[in-house]
C-alpha cells in the first residue's frame, strides 16, 4: 500500500524561532526515519508528507494515499492534533490513531476528564481556572496540582505545579496563565504511585501493554513528573514494569478510559494512584511518542521484550482495518 508519512520535526521550528519547550511535543528525524522503516519492510511504499501546512501543499496538487500514518501534533491552537486528522476526514483518506473529535477531547484535559467521569472512571476532583479571581474561588482541599489545559509532554509542569495552600496556587496560576496564554486545570493532588499504560488497538480489540510504573530518583524534581525530569529522564527517572494488584487495577482503570473516549489504533493513558492505592485517570495521550528509544511506549514495550517493529505494524494494521 501506499502511506504517506505526517510529523512535526523538532529542528524545521527550531529554525522558524520556536523555542526547546514550544518543539517538545515534535519528532527527531530518527523517529521519522525508524517509522518508515518499519513500513517498507513490511511491503509499503511511504511518502514522507510532513507537517499540516506541507499536506495543505500536498492535497491541494491531488496527492493521495492509501493510509497515511499520523503522528503530526501541529503547533496552534487547542485543537492543533485535530487538524491533520480533519483534512484528511475532508479528502477520505483514512490514517492512523484517532480521530479530530478524540483528538481535540483528549488534548483539552477537562473535557476528557468529564468524559472518564461520567462513564464512572475514577479521576481526581478539579477545577478550571480561566483568571485570577477563579483561582480565588477553588474549593477543594489542599494540597492541588496546577498544570496548563491543554499542553503535552509535561510542559507547564514544575515543582511549583504541587501548591500547599492558597498563596500557591495563585503565584502558580498566574504564572501559568501568563506563560501560557490558557486555562489552567487544578485537581486534587495524588500522592501515590504513577503509572503510563500503553494501549494497542480500537474498542473492544484495544488490549494493554502493561504498566510503566515511574520512579523518581534522588536528583528528580520530588512528587511531581516534571518538564525538566521527562525532558532529562536519564539519570533523573527509572522505568520498570509493575505487575502487582495495583498495577492491575491502574491498567484497568487506564482501558476502561481509552475505550470511553474512543481512542483508536494505540496510545498511552497515565495513571496515578491517591493515599490508599487507589488509581484514577489522569489523562490520555491518543498521540504517544513513537521514538524507538526514548518514547514511554517504546520503553514499555521493550521492557516487555516486545520489538518496536511488532508495534509499528500492529498500529498500522489496525488502521488498515478501517481502509478494508
Amino acid at each position: 500500500m501506499r502511506i504517506g508519512i505526517t510529523y512535526d520535526l523538532k529542528d524545521e521550528y527550531l529554525e522558524q524561532g520556536f523555542s526547546q519547550e514550544q518543539v517538545a511535543e515534535f519528532d527527531r528525524i530518527d523517529t521519522i526515519d525508524a517509522i518508515e522503516r518499519v513500513l517498507r519492510d513490511a511491503g509499503h511504499s511511504t511518502t514522507r508528507i510532513g507537517s499540516a501546512r506541507s499536506l495543505i501543499s500536498r492535497l491541494a496538487a491531488a496527492e493521495r494515499w492509501d493510509l497515511v500514518f499520523n503522528i503530526a501534533e501541529g503547533a496552534r491552537g487547542n485543537a492543533r492534533e485535530s487538524q491533520v486528522p480533519a483534512m484528511l476526514d475532508v479528502v477520505g483518506i483514512e490514517y492512523t490513531f484517532s480521530d479530530p473529535l478524540v483528538l481535540a477531547v483528549c488534548l483539552d484535559k477537562r473535557l476528557a476528564k468529564h468524559v472518564v467521569q461520567a462513564r464512572g472512571i475514577p479521576t481526581a476532583d478539579f477545577s478550571v481556572v480561566e483568571d485570577l479571581a477563579s483561582a480565588n474561588q477553588i474549593d477543594l482541599p489542599f494540597p492541588l496540582f496546577a498544570k496548563p489545559l491543554a499542553e503535552g509532554t509535561s510542559r507547564g509542569v514544575t515543582n511549583a505545579s504541587l501548591v500547599a495552600n492558597r498563596d500557591e496556587l495563585l503565584l502558580t496560576c498566574e504564572m501559568l496563565l501568563q506563560q501560557y496564554r490558557q486555562p489552567v486545570l487544578v485537581e486534587r493532588y495524588l500522592p501515590g504511585r504513577e503509572f503510563t499504560v500503553g494501549v494497542l488497538g480500537t474498542g473492544p480489540s484495544a488490549r494493554a501493554l502493561g504498566a510503566l510504573e515511574v520512579h523518581l530518583e534522588s536528583d528528580a524534581d520530588q512528587g511531581v513528573y516534571s518538564y525538566d525530569n521527562k525532558q532529562h529522564f536519564e539519570g533523573r527517572v527509572r522505568y520498570a514494569i509493575a505487575d502487582d494488584d495495583e498495577a492491575q487495577l491502574a491498567v484497568d482503570v487506564a482501558l476502561r478510559a481509552y475505550r470511553a473516549l474512543g481512542c483508536r489504533d494505540g496510545g498511552r493513558v497515565d495513571v496515578r494512584s491517591d493515599e490508599t492505592g487507589r488509581p484514577s485517570f489522569i489523562e490520555a495521550n491518543p498521540l504517544a511518542g513513537l521514538n524507538p528509544e526514548i518514547s514511554d511506549l517504546a520503553i514499555l514495550a521493550r521492557l516487555q521484550r516486545l520489538d518496536y517493529r511488532d508495534i509499528i505494524v500492529e498500529i498500522t494494521n489496525s488502521a488498515l482495518r478501517r481502509v478494508r
